[in-house]
């Protein structure tokens, strides 16, 4: 077994053996950004840090692995982020995207904290690149991973296990151990694992399927709305922690619908599709239902900011499923997804590789067409080309579909992650009837849901798993460190007696 020389939190250099018996300072529960940020400060602030990742070492890091950049705060031009996005601008947008169903003085230490991100991660081996074509408008507002999450993920693991981070895999926590809202011990089935203080970030519960179906419920329909749903994510955020702690009383926050929920190819797997199955085409075209029939603006904001509003508007749609239509117009002006779109010379064509009723498919692009008052179509830029006389309108980008062929994506609701969590204070900290814990906190998606009650704007989950995760960590540190005097000087106590 290796040794790890590490400082403890009370200062003293020592050479440890790694054992399942050895008390850590901090305990960090999960595997993926918010958590290895939250192992990260706390080792830096001089703690001694076992990380457990519930998912085997080539699955790690929980959704982290399927990010790309996250959002930044920046007053001027810097590094790879141009222009400025000052504070009021990223809450401006946050607020919109959430319809104030948000914390103000949480999200606004995110936005805040972010504003210092990239230096840290540089310093652990994160590196950035400015955005490639086709990154949608969001060269200004996010910080882009060279190498995409999973690089960001495997720098974090290697700082943390150079600095003497431990790590286990396929160690599943199951249960905590609890008194009076203090944390005393986690398990994993029969084995007990002590720590002076516990950071969890193990995430939501959007890949238990039976827990999605029970939120969800049925339609009007008689559909069980969730047995049609993908899970853009990790297999392994089944949301047993959250259960628990839900059981054991803590303070809880957000609905359980609410969630990260993309609208994405039908095609896609059941598991970790990421980012690659996302279809970017929407704002360019025109989404329908199942029975040809449009259900919401198109082109209402830009898409970063309206991406993530659009696997809930098809959730809710008959069968759980829409068509995005384009036609050749739209061809090179959007990121290619992973499938190939269906592909027809006529609409009528298209129509039937659909399996759309005809007649309804073509009066609803008909009207569409008549309604369209093209001016100076831009899409960068918020466009004078809009619908008239139709409901629902759309309000920018809009340009007839009339140019064969024509291209049609089948899009299905695709979960990333859930907003339901715990209830935070600026600490982190888990709280039980309005009280904060002294030594347990939670980061990243287990805690999301203070900052986004619904909506979603892109980059914006790895600015609060990223934030709220060093958070987590300096506190946890610091709790620790405060146990190890205590036990320091009882042990002085006993020795004197």
């Amino acid at each position: 077994m290796q040794d790890i020389e590490h400082v403890d939190v009370r200062g003293r250099r020592q050479l440890e053996h790694w054992r399942p018996e050895l008390k850590y300072d901090v305990l960090v529960i999960g595997g993926g950004n918010a958590a290895l940020c939250a192992a990260l400060t706390a080792r830096e602030a001089g703690a001694s840090v076992l990380i457990l990742e519930s998912a085997p070492r080539e699955w790690r890091g929980g959704n982290s692995p399927h990010t790309r950049n996250v959002r930044c705060m920046h007053d001027e031009p810097q590094d790879v982020l141009v222009d400025a996005y000052p504070e009021e601008e990223y809450w401006q947008d946050l607020l919109k995207v959430t319809g104030g169903l948000t914390n103000e003085k949480l999200a606004r230490i995110a936005i805040k904290a972010s504003a210092t991100f990239r230096p840290w991660m540089r310093k652990h081996g994160v590196n950035f690149q400015p955005p490639l074509s086709g990154a949608l408008h969001v060269a200004r507002t996010n910080a882009f991973f060279m190498g995409g999450g999973k690089a960001l993920v495997n720098a974090y693991y290697r700082s943390a296990e150079a600095l003497g981070v431990q790590v286990r895999y396929e160690a599943p926590v199951d249960a905590i151990e609890l008194d009076d809202g203090r944390f005393v011990a986690a398990r994993i089935g029969a084995e007990r694992i002590e720590a002076h203080a516990c950071v969890l970030a193990c995430g939501g519960f959007e890949s238990n399927l039976e827990w999605q179906r029970e939120a969800w419920g049925q339609n009007e329909w008689g559909e069980w709305t969730a047995d049609n749903f993908l899970i853009r994510g990790t297999r392994f955020n089944k949301g047993v922690l959250l259960k628990f702690m839900m059981d054991a009383g803590a303070d809880m926050i957000g609905d359980p619908t609410q969630a990260h929920c993309v609208a994405i190819d039908a095609r896609a797997p059941l598991y970790d599709g990421g980012i690659c199955t996302r279809v970017d085409c929407v704002s360019l075209g025109i989404m329908v239902n199942k029975n040809g029939v449009r259900f919401y603006d198109e082109g209402e904001d830009f898409w970063p900011k309206r991406y993530a509003l659009w696997g809930r508007l098809v959730a809710h749609q008959p069968g759980q499923i829409a068509y995005c239509i384009i036609d050749s117009k739209a061809i090179g002006r959007f990121m290619p997804p992973v499938f190939p779109g269906i592909k027809a010379l006529t609409l009528a064509e298209l129509a039937l590789r659909l399996n759309l009723d005809e007649k309804a498919f073509l009066q609803t692009v008909n009207d569409y067409n008549v309604a369209c008052r093209v001016g100076t179509f831009n899409h960068a830029v918020l466009d004078d080309c809009h619908t008239e006389g139709l409901n629902p309108s759309k309000t920018h980008w809009a340009q007839p579909i009339d140019t064969g062929p024509f291209y049609a994506y089948a899009l299905r609701p695709g979960i990333t992650f859930t907003y339901l969590g715990l209830k935070i204070d600026e600490r982190a900290a888990v709280h039980f009837n309005g009280k904060p814990s002294a030594n347990l906190f939670v980061a990243g998606e287990m805690m999301a849901g203070n900052i986004l009650g619904k909506g979603y704007t892109a980059g914006v989950g790895m600015t609060i798993g990223t934030a709220f995760g060093r958070i987590a960590g300096v506190e946890a540190a610091r709790s620790a460190s405060a146990a190890g005097e205590r036990e320091q000087n009882q042990e002085l106590q006993h020795a004197t007696a």
